[in-house]
Formats: C-alpha cells, sequence, structure tokens
C-alpha cells in the first residue's frame, strides 16, 4: 500500500484484436471456421506460396466499419493495405498483411459504465483491420505443431488511448467491447475460441514530493478471458510499484526499454519475454499485391443504416420505461434478446412482466443449454400471450414459470399448455375457500404458530399458504388465498 505522501495513478491503453465472424479468410477463399482438423482451411494464398495473390474480403471491410462508425469514430474514405515484417513460426509469409499510417478507422470513443452509476468516456485511437496468423499447438511434449487453419482470418485490432486508470475502468471498457462485436453481429466474441484477445499496455505515474516518476512501460500479449486481464492488471500495478519502489530513480521510462510481458496463469503472474518492438522494426511498406481501399459516401452510409440502436442507448430505453439498471442491463447484453422484449411489448404485454419471465426462466434455460435467452424457443408472441395471461390474473407466478418451461420444451401456446396442466387459475370462490379450510383444519400447529404472533408467524403463515397452492396445483389466486387465510384466522 502506497504511503499517504505518495498518489499512484495506474495509466493503462488496451489493444482488443477481435476476430470476424465472415465466412471465408481476409484475403483468400478459405473456410474462417474454428474446431477443423489442422491444417484443412488452407491454400497457396494463406500459406504463403510463390506467386499466390491475395484479394480482399469486402465484407470483412464493412464489419470494421460497423464497428468503427458505432465507436464514433472517423471512417477513412483513403485506406490501404501494409506488410508488416517479421519472422514467427505461425505466420507463413514472414510479413502480416495489415494497416500502418492510414488505418480504416480513427480517433473515437466509447462511453463505459463504472460501478457506481457514472461513466467513463475512453477514447480509441484507431482500428485497423489485418490477418490473423497460425497457432502453436504445444500438445505433445516432443515438438510444437503449427496450425494455419487461422492464418488470414480477419482480424480487427482495436487500440485505445491509455485513458484507464483502475482496474474497474479496464474490466468495464473491455466488457462493453465484448457486447457491442457481438451486438453488431461482427465477431462471436467466443474467447475460448480465440475470437477476442486483449493486450494491455501498463504503466505507473508516481508522484512524490512534488515530483512525478513514470514507470517503464510494458505490454502483456495475448490474454483470451476476462479473468487473465484483471489478474495481469492488477498484478502489473502491484508488481510495477514494487519494482519503483526499490529503485525510484533506475525503474523509470526513460532508463528502460519498454517490454513484452506473458501472463502466467498457473503462476498468477506476468513473466518477461523481450524486449517491445517499435514500428521501425516491422520494416511497414505498401502491400504491392493489394489495392487501396476507397470509400464512398455511399458505402459508409448503408453500412452506418444497419447499425441501429447501441446497447447502451437500448439499456437507457429500458430505465425509461421503468425496468432497474441491472434488469436493462442484462437485457442488453445481446441484441436479439432486447429485440424478443421489444417485439412482446409492441404486442400488448407489459414491459416488467416479460422482463420477469426472460430473466427468470428465460436466463435459466439460458445457462442450461449454453445459449442467449432469445434462442431458448420462446417467440415473442408467445411471451407476450403468457405475460397479459399472469396480469389478467389467468394463471399465477408459480404456474406461469411451469407454462414458460413449456413453451420452451415442446412449444405450443401458454392457454393451450394452461388448460392441459390444469394451470388455469381457478376463480371459483367456494372452491379456493375450500382448500383453505382444508390446510387450515389439517394444520392446527401452523394455526397456532399465526394466531399466537410469535417469531414463527411469517414461516407458519407461508406453510399454510404453500397448503393451499399445493392442494390447488397452484390454481389458486395467492392474493385471494392470502386474503381469506387472513379472514379465517382472525388477522
Amino acid at each position: 500500500m502506497a504511503p499517504s505522501s505518495e498518489i499512484v495513478t495506474p495509466v493503462v491503453g488496451l489493444e482488443i484484436h477481435v476476430e470476424l465472424a465472415t465466412a471465408t479468410k481476409m484475403f483468400c477463399r478459405c473456410r474462417n471456421r474454428f474446431g477443423d482438423p489442422p491444417n484443412t482451411n488452407v491454400c497457396p494464398v494463406c500459406l504463403g506460396l510463390p506467386g499466390a495473390l491475395p484479394v480482399m474480403n469486402a465484407r470483412a471491410v464493412e464489419f470494421s466499419m460497423k464497428v468503427g462508425l458505432a465507436l464514433n469514430c472517423r471512417v477513412a474514405s483513403y485506406t490501404k493495405w501494409d506488410r508488416k515484417g517479421y519472422y514467427y513460426p505461425d505466420l507463413p509469409k514472414n510479413y502480416q498483411i495489415s494497416q500502418y499510417d492510414l488505418p480504416l478507422s480513427a480517433n473515437g470513443h466509447l462511453d463505459v459504465p463504472l460501478p457506481d452509476g457514472g461513466a467513463s468516456r475512453i477514447r480509441v485511437l484507431r482500428a485497423h483491420l489485418e490477418e490473423d496468423a497460425g497457432k502453436n499447438v504445444h500438445d505433445n511434449p516432443a515438438h510444437t505443431g503449427v496450425d494455419l487453419n487461422r492464418a488470414g482470418v480477419p482480424l480487427l485490432e482495436i487500440v485505445s488511448e491509455p485513458d484507464m486508470h483502475s482496474v474497474e475502468e479496464v474490466m468495464g471498457y473491455a466488457r462493453s467491447m465484448h457486447r457491442l462485436v457481438r451486438w453488431l453481429g461482427v465477431s462471436e466474441a467466443n474467447m475460448q475460441m480465440g475470437h477476442m484477445r486483449f493486450e494491455p499496455n501498463i504503466n505507473l505515474h508516481i508522484t512524490r514530493d512534488g515530483r512525478t516518476y513514470k514507470t517503464p512501460i510494458c505490454e502483456v500479449k495475448n490474454l483470451n478471458s476476462f479473468r487473465a486481464l484483471e489478474r495481469t492488471v492488477q498484478f502489473e500495478i502491484s508488481r510495477q510499484y514494487a519494482e519503483w519502489r526499490a529503485d525510484p530513480e533506475g525503474y523509470s521510462i526513460e532508463k528502460r526499454e519498454k517490454e513484452n510481458r506473458g501472463y502466467d496463469d498457473a503462476l498468477g503472474q506476468t513473466v518477461f519475454q523481450r524486449e517491445k518492438e517499435e514500428a521501425h522494426d516491422y520494416r511497414y511498406f505498401p502491400d504491392p499485391d493489394l489495392v487501396p481501399v476507397t470509400v464512398s459516401d455511399e458505402w459508409r452510409g448503408r453500412v452506418e443504416g444497419e447499425i441501429g440502436e447501441l446497447p447502451l442507448a437500448r439499456r437507457q430505453r429500458y430505465m425509461d420505461a421503468g425496468l432497474g439498471f441491472k434488469e436493462a442491463d442484462a437485457l442488453t447484453q445481446d441484441a436479439p434478446t432486447g429485440d424478443l422484449l421489444d417485439a412482446a411489448v409492441a404486442a400488448g404485454a407489459s414491459i416488467q412482466r416479460c422482463c420477469n419471465l426472460l430473466l427468470g426462466r428465460g436466463s435459466a434455460f439460458a445457462n442450461e443449454r449454453g445459449c442467449t435467452i432469445a434462442e431458448v424457443g420462446v417467440t415473442a408472441g408467445q411471451l407476450a400471450e403468457l405475460a397479459k395471461m399472469m396480469d389478467a390474473g389467468d394463471v399465477n407466478a408459480t404456474a406461469g414459470a411451469r407454462v414458460f418451461d413449456k413453451l420452451a420444451e415442446v412449444g405450443g401456446t401458454p392457454r393451450e399448455i394452461a388448460e392441459a396442466e390444469g394451470l388455469l387459475a381457478v376463480k371459483d370462490a367456494g372452491q379456493i375457500e375450500a382448500w383453505v379450510r382444508e390446510a387450515i383444519d389439517g394444520n392446527p400447529q401452523a394455526v397456532e404458530q399465526v394466531t399466537s404472533g410469535g417469531k414463527k408467524r411469517s414461516k407458519a403463515m407461508g406453510f399454510l399458504m404453500g397448503q393451499v397452492m399445493q392442494k390447488s396445483r397452484g390454481a389458486a389466486p395467492p392474493a385471494e388465498v392470502q386474503r381469506l387465510l387472513n379472514e379465517k384466522l382472525g388477522l
């Protein structure tokens, strides 16, 4: 912990690498698909064979433009492709086709919600398009294999300014970007499949006795989970501060080179890899095999028209309609779930009732099946009908949850299911009163606990309510049951 005389400010910028969900690779017609046998989705272009010529994937450019526009970036009217030269076993050409001085998108921002309810604006320096490298496979202890299925997959690199000053800001930005690219439909962003990777650049600004010290910048490479990102930033802040405390004059940005580090998950710490390369080390030059990209106003306008309502705007709309922050946030994790809610509300259902169903049984089903809420199998029409039945008192909350389960499992209409399962609310006053009388007569101990007013009163009343609901198979209206119990027990 820093002494009170010192002010320690982390300074973090984040590079986010997003694999785009195109059908084919960036510069050839090979399939862009995870999980196929190694080295089956390859051709002379992505293998870097002599004489093979690349051809740009226009869909990847449009996906990149869509992200840039959603990030409030300036999308360039003219950009080009550059060769970034370096050697690595999974880079068969010995260079990567990328963008250097003329990125497709630049100078944008993303507003990131913070835990305290506020927001932080993180500037986006650039978002440029490039091709991914292959993958080294270390499954065999005797040798390393190289799988080039991923080589040439379109990769969008989104580079922030160093505007984040806490672990919370870094995680908020990373999660917001993850939600955005999935929302736009440009990437599955499945980190277990390598669709999204993080590379934070971290150093500290430490003020003591009116003087500011800056520690060397460290870039941690290829983090493939939120957990790894969070732990990395936490560790680096602690490590760099300890290094600086041991040598305030020597451990500084002026005297130490930038360095690349890796994260060791087993040890929970970063480890030195190499000194960080600068732009001149990559020997950038325009790729002679690819023509520049010209973005017309018409093309830009068409792509912008496909974006629609963004998650932060939709979340605020839901809050304005009466939902709480957590509810609205949960319903804007992906666009189709919000679309499902909107369609049900447009059909005349209550937004709160639909929200309860989606975040209750809908969320449980989604977790069990490993899918989104929108993918559990309940349509907007079914959701709207069930919500209206519940608001009309035709089914109670318990029965409504059972109807929702049946809709997700076998389909049908809510009313048909409720009738077949005997879940329609009983409105016969005499029948309800009979169930209440049976519960009272059959449980004298619970009745005594209720009427005596002791500590067990609330629990005993809940037990009696449960007995009535059990006898009615959930068909008795809870409010009416409560009223009759109070009346019969003289409360």
